[in-house]
């Protein structure tokens, strides 16, 4: 059986995005990203699922770094819908409730449930710990905001079931591997990379133009500063196409003409989330 790494605790949303995506697959949590990379790296699993972004908390911090750092590819993405529960002790009700526990991100996704309820927030590390926490350690005014599969395991009650503020709110995930899937020529496909541009004018502009003159969409664009230094701007690109399609190849060597450095992290389907 197939191992899939994952950071967080067992019943994270992490942890539903690995069910949801390989249900055949055994889960490894880790404690940190850099511990969920590792155990691929280290053969102690065949992936990992590593949050990027989110449609309400945007981007997850140091993401980029932490991929441009990594040997893994990019072996494929999910889109994995937020939905929040509130979960409880079995014994409890709705108007024992007093406190709600859950990662920062849970709880500012849910205010309109805890203004409704006037809980009191408690900031924990994540959800499924929060959960974790109410089973071992809670009583009947205690409550947390977790996935479903946290309530299942931890053996908690949904009391009031998709309390999330948004109901679009959805998590994107990498996963990666040491290999990219073979290609299939039937399927679209996404190319990852990062790349720092020479500290000459216009470096951007002249290194991006190579997508527009190969008639190359480009999805996404975002600049982080790497290596402690302001004067050093890296981007992470993501555009349509196949590195091995002869437009993204033209389009890619005009991009290095015009950076210090280029480094593909993945050439992967697109999901069909997408469209």
């Amino acid at each position: 059986m197939k191992k899939i790494s994952f950071q967080g605790e067992l019943g994270a949303y992490s942890h539903l995005a690995c069910q949801n995506c390989f249900s055949g697959c055994e889960v490894l949590p880790c404690k940190t990203f850099e511990e969920a990379l590792s155990a691929v790296v280290e053969d102690k699993a065949e992936m990992a699922m590593i949050p990027v972004e989110n449609t309400v908390a945007g981007r997850v911090a140091d993401i980029h770094t932490l991929l441009g750092n990594s040997s893994l590819k990019i072996y494929a993405e999910h889109f994995e819908r937020v939905r929040h529960q509130l979960v409880t002790k079995k014994d409890s009700e709705i108007s024992d409730l007093k406190y709600i526990r859950s990662h920062s991100m849970g709880i500012g996704q849910c205010k309109k449930v805890i203004d409704e309820l006037s809980l009191t927030s408690i900031i924990m590390a994540d959800t499924a710990g929060s959960a974790k926490y109410i089973s071992e350690e809670g009583n009947k005014h205690d409550s947390a905001i977790a996935s479903s599969l946290a309530a299942e395991i931890y053996d908690l009650k949904i009391i009031r079931e998709n309390i999330e503020d948004d109901k679009n709110n959805t998590t994107r995930f990498l996963i990666m591997s040491k290999s990219q899937q073979d290609r299939k020529m039937e399927l679209e496909y996404i190319t990852s990379c990062i790349f720092e541009v020479k500290s000459i004018p216009s470096a951007l502009y002249k290194a991006l133009g190579g997508l527009a003159t190969n008639g190359i969409n480009m999805i996404k664009l975002e600049s982080f500063i790497s290596d402690r230094d302001f004067n050093k701007a890296q981007f992470y690109l993501e555009f349509e196409g196949h590195s091995n399609d002869a437009p993204v190849k033209a389009a890619l060597d005009e991009i290095t003409h015009y950076t210090n450095q280029l480094n593909i992290l993945g050439v992967y389907p697109k999901h069909s989330f997408r469209s």
